[in-house]
């Protein structure tokens, strides 16, 4: 049955559906970057509040920037903003909802004045992001916004409509200033360290380029909330569509699976208020970076552990690679010797049982989580997620052996070929110049570790380098496991 409003009552009671009234949800969210994990996490943590009879006020205005987005606003169209996520257990069984939080999709290319006076109206509270390590346009060597940005250009020349989230937002809150309305807040949701610190420094730069008389107000009204968002939500494919039809009876152009797990801890600083979310199991605090460094170097950079040392093993889904003793010994050994050392307390947590959890995640069958997915985009993750770890511990003299190997495997899987000899995929937006550097190191061994605009000055580091050169060696002569057989005796010793 194709998804739709008109379609709601004829599902049977396996399929959750909205309970509440769709026609009265005014839009206080505009959130950019409509992907899989919005829709499993945000935009189910407001359904889950619509649910309660809470948040009429706070319906979801997605917006798509990217010609990719186009899709995503053709699908929500035709399934009056509705859409299936399903919640895959370790033991086949699924939880399966429709959710009914997004009330209305913009696609910015089309009509970026609609867009504009979305997030101007007064009505508009919270401008969420989930536009991935990326969207951010800051460069990794000084972490400072980049102006030469082709599309930033664009925008930054008067009368010119906007093409990017900066620009879109910025030109908003202008319009907001001139009418005497405030500042909506700017939630950024995605996985970086002081997310909003981020955003607040990102966009802060462009409005200074573009009016800085609007930079200076948006400096004084616009608050920034850091946040931590955690469910594993991998690319959907079609066995999942397939499944919701056969197995559920829903025809849904484009549904999306995640795991039974979720988190969301939001610092508190909304000045013209927010859905209730803590009633709906969100952790409200006033300080969130203890809570984002457990996830970034405990789950989000053991990905980076295993997927490229399981794609040089010729593994290809995650949950084979956690299952894997060698390689869940590697990942804990990483965790509990490198990562913890470097976070303070956790309010709540068990840090412990909280790395336990993560393999059981890791190794759940009915996720799919493609090996590949994890390798995407490294020159994003790396430094965000892992590098911070190796720092801090060449500071205080701690060991650095396993994640110096996990750059190792990242420089041997960047090379674009496999093992076996067969050509690997490399997706990232740097792969033009990742992967002859790659391809260089057979002749200079830390050619890899001297793009300074990804690793800053490791390369300098002789600690390092030894652990680099020594891990690296070893995948070239012996392979992926083979390597890590031998970090684990090292670590055992």
């Amino acid at each position: 049955m194709q998804l739709c409003a008109q379609a709601l009552q004829q599902f049977d009671d396996t399929v959750q559906v909205p309970n509440y009234d769709r026609s009265d949800i005014t839009v206080g969210i505009v959130h950019f970057g409509v992907g899989g994990f919005h829709r499993a996490h945000q935009a189910m943590y407001v359904d889950r509040l619509l649910r309660r009879g809470e948040a009429r006020e706070w319906g979801i205005c997605g917006v798509g920037v990217l010609p990719g987005d186009r899709r995503m606003k053709d699908v929500l169209d035709a399934q009056d903003g509705l859409y299936t996520l399903a919640l895959r257990h370790p033991d086949g069984t699924w939880d399966v909802s429709v959710i009914g939080s997004i009330v209305d999709y913009l696609f910015a290319p089309d009509d970026p004045e609609a867009v504009i006076e979305k997030i101007a109206a007064e009505s508009t509270k919270i401008v969420s992001l989930t536009i991935t390590e990326g969207g951010y346009n800051f460069t990794h060597d000084t972490g400072e916004f980049d102006a030469e940005n082709p599309d930033v250009v664009h925008d930054l020349t008067d009368g010119a409509a906007p093409r990017t989230t900066f620009g879109l937002v910025v030109e908003a809150l202008a319009r907001r200033r001139a009418r005497g309305l405030p500042s909506p807040t700017i939630m950024s949701c995605d996985n970086i360290q002081g997310n909003g610190d981020v955003a607040r420094k990102m966009f802060l730069a462009y409005a200074e380029l573009k009016d800085p008389e609007l930079a200076a107000w948006m400096r004084a009204e616009t608050s920034f909330p850091n946040s931590m968002v955690d469910r594993i939500t991998p690319v959907t494919t079609p066995e999942v569509t397939e499944a919701l039809s056969s197995r559920f009876g829903i025809d849904d152009q484009w549904p999306v699976a995640a795991e039974p797990f979720t988190s969301w801890v939001l610092e508190d600083a909304f000045p013209l208020g927010r859905p209730a979310f803590e009633d709906v199991g969100v952790q409200v605090v006033d300080d969130v970076e203890p809570y984002e460094l457990m996830k970034l170097r405990l789950l989000n950079a053991s990905h980076q552990a295993l997927c490229y040392f399981g794609y040089l093993s010729g593994y290809r889904l995650v949950h084979d690679v956690a299952q894997d003793p060698l390689f869940a010994d590697f990942l804990l050994a990483y965790m509990d010797e490198e990562a913890t050392p470097t976070l303070a307390p956790v309010p709540g947590v068990d840090l412990d049982e909280y790395k336990r959890t993560l393999i059981e995640r890791f190794s759940n069958p009915e996720i799919r989580d493609t090996v590949a997915r994890l390798c995407a985009e490294s020159s994003d993750r790396i430094p965000k997620w892992l590098l911070p770890v190796i720092r801090e511990n060449l500071l205080a003299d701690r060991h650095i052996r396993l994640s110096a190997a996990i750059v190792a495997s990242w420089a041997r899987y960047a090379e674009g070929v496999d093992e076996d000899g067969e050509p690997i995929d490399v997706v990232d937006q740097l792969k033009d110049s990742l992967v002859p550097i790659a391809r260089s190191q057979h002749e200079n061994r830390t050619a890899f570790i001297e793009n300074q605009s990804v690793f800053g000055d490791l390369a300098d580091n002789p600690r390092f380098v030894t652990a680099y050169l020594w891990a690296l060696d070893s995948l070239y002569s012996v392979g992926a496991r083979e390597t890590l057989e031998a970090l684990r005796e090292k670590v055992q010793s």
